[in-house]
């Protein structure tokens, strides 16, 4: 069975799902939603998670459980967009729970939670950066519809990035035709950007 097999379309979607039925299980550092229509929703609705076994989704509509990121799951508590319950007590996870999970497994989560959220609040669509050697993929519509223009690393606050680190961001972000650009987060936890533009001169 190829991925293809593994997706198909869901009749007036949006209609059959509830408040009620937005729901994910957390499993360790994991949150999935099990419901293949509630993460065929979420995808659909702002290009969240990754359907399991599914590299690139072809359309929006799966018949596979969905994986949310901590930082996404949390964003999507924070905005009451979904419930989270553990997996083998079946008790609700609470949003300071959760943000306390994702800094046990995960450097800098705090800044990077606020920086994705930031950047959801503005209207853009965030995907893991990892591929093109940074925290985030920015787009404006979102994958398979526009590319990305920014790829942005967060750095916490006062830390040093060497010139070597900065070039070689710089020529990567470059070969992918993107702006590099690093996040950092202020005391009042307000994100502030610095992108770089590179020229030969």
């Amino acid at each position: 069975m190829n991925e293809s097999d593994n997706q198909i379309e869901i009749q007036e979607e949006e209609e059959l799902i509830t408040d009620d039925d937005l729901e994910a299980e957390l499993l360790e550092d994991r949150i999935i939603v099990w419901n293949p229509k509630v993460g065929s929703y979420l995808y659909k609705n702002g290009f969240y998670g990754k359907p399991v076994g599914i590299r690139k989704p072809k359309h929006f509509n799966f018949t596979r459980p969905l994986e949310l990121s901590l930082i996404e799951a949390s964003y999507l508590l924070s905005k009451n967009k979904l419930r989270i319950k553990r997996a083998l007590t079946k008790e609700m996870v609470t949003y300071e729970e959760l943000k306390s999970i994702g800094e046990q497994y995960y450097d800098r989560f705090t800044e990077k939670f606020l920086v994705y959220t930031d950047l959801r609040n503005r209207g853009y669509i965030i995907r893991p950066g990892l591929k093109f050697g940074a925290d985030f993929a920015i787009y404006e519509h979102g994958p398979g519809i526009d590319h990305s223009p920014l790829i942005v690393h967060v750095l916490s606050r006062g830390v040093e990035l060497s010139p070597i680190e900065l070039v070689r961001a710089g020529r990567l972000a470059t070969t992918v035709r993107k702006k590099f650009t690093i996040a950092t987060v202020l005391l009042d936890g307000t994100p502030r950007y610095f992108m770089f533009s590179w020229f030969k001169p």
